[in-house]
């Protein structure tokens, strides 16, 4: 070899350029370009699809709020149909014990008068015995009378 030329390898092949820092220093930065890229897009898709699951679980949870809310307003109105009935249940109740107790009135009343009446009828069974006994006497003195009378 001559002392000016200068060899690489050990088997004096051709030297090797020194490399250009450009093309690796591009090559890097489109890649950290694409990688940023990828990146960028997986958030974006990644903030849709949360988006999407936010909008999803809300639908959901509204659909399941609405069936339930669809059970707790038939029960209520179920409650104010029988709280209604209660009360209604409650003033006819209120209204026969009343009627009721007006009947028990008229039927006492009705018991009162005919132990009345029997005890007319047993004073004047008695009086007409009385009359009958009277008028049985009456008779037998004036039969008496007309008996003894000198004819």
């Amino acid at each position: 070899m001559s002392p000016g030329s200068r060899s690489s390898g050990a088997g004096g092949g051709p030297a090797c350029p020194a490399p250009n820092p450009r093309p690796v220093a591009t090559m890097l930065s489109r890649l950290l370009k694409e990688h940023q890229a990828k990146q960028n897009e997986r958030k974006e898709l990644q903030e849709k699809r949360r988006r999407e699951a936010i909008a999803a679980a809300t639908c959901l949870t509204e659909a399941l709020v609405d069936h339930l809310n669809v059970g707790v307003a038939q029960a209520y109105m179920n409650q104010r149909k029988l709280d209604h009935e209660v009360k209604t249940l409650q003033v006819q109740a209120a209204q026969f014990a009343k009627q009721t107790g007006q009947w028990i009135g008229m039927v006492e009343n009705f018991n009162q008068a005919l132990k009345e009446i029997g005890d007319v009828e047993n004073w004047a069974r008695s009086i007409e015995l009385d009359m009958r006994t009277i008028a049985t006497a009456l008779e037998y003195v004036y039969k008496g009378q007309l008996q003894s009378a000198p004819s």
